[in-house]
């Protein structure tokens, strides 16, 4: 799987809204790109971490 260069370029992938889709991966990390509609429920992974980088 090829790391995504451009997470702007890989989000015209994605249709669906809530529905994450992987572009890459980092050591045995995922990265994920998703397109979110409305308000957002804060939670906690309690072995994982998450780090959000928003696009707009």
């Amino acid at each position: 799987m090829q790391v995504a260069k451009n997470f702007e370029s890989e989000l015209q992938h994605v249709t669906e809204f809530w529905s994450p889709r992987v572009v890459g991966r980092v050591n045995d990390r995922y990265i994920k790109v998703a397109k979110l509609k409305g308000e957002f429920v804060w939670h906690k992974h309690d072995n994982e971490d998450e780090l959000f980088y928003v696009v707009k």
